[in-house]
């Protein structure tokens, strides 16, 4: 077919491409300025790359909903909110139409963010003893899986409010999309299926929630059937017609109320139709040259995120090595000094002053950096404050989108636990979220964790409970460089703050940022939490410094994750759980 002058030329020009990546390691694209290639194989993990518009999110099909938004001609709010709601359907455990949460948005056009709060409310009828017997203790039966455990939900009205405020697609076209995923349903994933056994004893509790979650023989739904919610597809309907009337009022909400009040639970028609979201300021601070904007009060991740990467800006972290015995010391240091804070500061701004401006200051870092030793842990019973929040579920999900235009959205939003309450509510196909789990049940005493719980947090009619949730972007020459954000629970923060530092001091691309070894501390217990991948000569010298390591008890949070770096768009989905899923285009 060639001459044989041209197949020679041909094996050799193919032979010296062949070496030419061989000895670099790197087979992609060189951009135009020099710097390193867009994927270096020289790394053990790989983003998914796209030009366009992307998706990380915990399910496959809801993220891919949201990159046909995205080709459709919606911007990063319209692919986020349709996200959601589908995530709704296929990802029951922690999508949600009955919880709450937090949204950060970038506006592209106007170079600002913001923060849409629909984080759940405590219903009217809440009292601060609420969860506490005759003797004084707390009934955990009681805060977690009773209809007195559910808050009012957020999730439909912050939705709905992003939508109508930055988006740009109607309520019924967003929504299109979930309703047929449970109209005509879906094939069930190892990861749903997974999931729902994990769960299988505490939601065959519920009569409704067996009926939804499990087949006429009581197994949960197979791998690869097909299952159809047309309960949840009469409930976003009513949504897609009525908007926000369609679940706080009307025929949802009735069901709603009636199941309350058929389990002695506490929300009212009044509680759904006088919630309300709240768009605030996000806080934002710098590391180095880096701009990172994250989540307020009622969350705590934002401030200590900051918080921590201010006191770790002093030190050189990169010379002393990723993940070295050097580097996790300082790091849980600077974690230690944070919850502790956490405990005494922080809850709903409505209810409680948070001095955030103090806590986020670089004085008051370099103060706290002078009480780090550099190779001896601080006993977290020196560190004065004298109360400590509840624990918070590990369960939430968090997605980022971005679109063409180079708006970025970062969503976490939960039901409380994997699958909220276990309560479903019939002829709803929805689950009632336990975030009422996430307040100080009884401030002063020691919760189920033996950690005293906080009076900022206390119950109260119509609060927000404080959160973790931490959805955060970073700035880099002032655009949108990375955004993040990660379910559980008391581990978002120290999980998002290990992300960024991965990528800023380290360099890593967002995969391998993702897949690092994570460690944890929240003062007290005063113990260091660190997963499987930390060597045990590194282990050693932390415990030869005085601190006590827990090495392996399970993972630490999981990422979904998009870097915008030369004109290309990165996405991570963390491995830490099945099911994730990266769409671009």
């Amino acid at each position: 077919m060639f001459s044989p002058l041209f197949s020679q030329w041909l094996r050799f020009s193919l032979l010296s491409i062949l070496l030419t990546a061989v000895s670099t390691g790197s087979w992609g694209q060189v951009a135009p300025d020099g710097r390193p290639p867009i994927i270096d194989y020289q790394n053990r993990f790989l983003p998914v790359v796209a030009k366009q518009g992307m998706v990380a999110g915990p399910e496959k099909l809801a993220a891919e909903v949201g990159t046909r938004i995205l080709k459709a001609g919606g911007n990063a709010v319209d692919a986020a909110v349709a996200t959601g709601f589908a995530l709704a359907v296929t990802y029951p455990r922690a999508g949600n139409l009955g919880g709450g949460g937090f949204m950060l948005i970038h506006l592209a056009d106007e170079n600002k963010q913001t923060l849409i709060d629909y984080r759940e409310t405590a219903p009217a009828a809440a009292t601060r003893d609420m969860y506490l017997n005759t003797d004084g203790e707390i009934d955990r039966m009681k805060e977690y899986f009773s209809h007195q455990s559910a808050g009012v939900p957020g999730t439909v009205a912050g939705m709905i409010y992003a939508l109508e405020n930055y988006g740009t697609m109607s309520l019924k076209k967003v929504l299109a999309p979930a309703i047929e995923l449970a109209s005509s349903g879906f094939n069930v994933s190892f990861a749903l299926n997974f999931e729902i056994n994990a769960r299988a004893a505490r939601l065959k509790q519920n009569p409704e929630a067996l009926r939804l979650f499990f087949d006429k023989k009581g197994e949960p739904h197979a791998m690869g059937s097909r299952w159809k919610q047309p309960d949840l597809a009469w409930t976003l309907k009513q949504i897609s017609r009525r908007g926000n009337a369609g679940f706080y009022e009307g025929a949802v909400a009735r069901r709603i109320v009636a199941e309350m009040e058929r389990g002695e639970g506490l929300i009212t028609l009044d509680d759904l139709t006088n919630y309300r979201v709240v768009e605030r300021a996000p806080v934002a601070g710098t590391f180095h040259d880096f701009t990172v904007v994250s989540t307020p009060p009622p969350s705590s991740g934002g401030i200590h995120i900051i918080q921590m990467l201010n006191i770790l800006e002093g030190y050189d972290l990169k010379s002393m090595g990723h993940n070295s015995a050097a580097y996790i010391h300082h790091l849980v240091e600077s974690m230690r000094r944070a919850y502790a804070d956490r405990s005494a500061h922080l809850g709903d701004p409505d209810f409680a002053s948070v001095p955030v401006s103090q806590l986020i200051s670089k004085d008051y870092a370099a103060q706290q950096r002078q009480s780090i030793a550099p190779n001896q842990a601080t006993p977290s019973s020196h560190i004065a404050p004298m109360q400590v929040l509840a624990g918070e579920s590990t369960d939430t999900t968090h997605y980022t989108v971005v679109d063409k235009a180079g708006n970025v959205v970062a969503n976490t939003y939960t039901l409380n636990f994997s699958f909220g309450s276990h309560i479903a509510v019939p002829g709803t196909g929805l689950l009632l979220n336990n975030e009422m789990a996430d307040f100080a049940a009884s401030p002063g005493k020691p919760n189920a964790y033996g950690l005293i719980e906080g009076e900022t947090n206390a119950i109260a009619a119509g609060k927000r409970p404080l959160s973790s949730m931490s959805p955060t972007m970073v700035f880099k020459d002032g655009k949108p460089w990375l955004a993040t954000g990660s379910p559980g629970g008391s581990v978002i923060i120290t999980t998002v703050l290990q992300t960024l530092l991965n990528a800023m001091v380290f360099d890593m691309n967002i995969a391998a940022a993702a897949a690092g070894a994570r460690v944890h501390h929240q003062w007290l217990p005063d113990k260091m939490r660190i997963e499987q991948g930390i060597s045990p000569d590194t282990i050693r010298l932390l415990e030869s410094m005085g601190h006590t390591v827990e090495v392996g008890q399970r993972t630490l949070g999981r990422t979904q994750s998009i870097m915008l770096d030369n004109g290309y768009l990165f996405g991570a989905t963390d491995t830490r759980r099945p099911g994730g899923w990266v769409a671009g285009y």
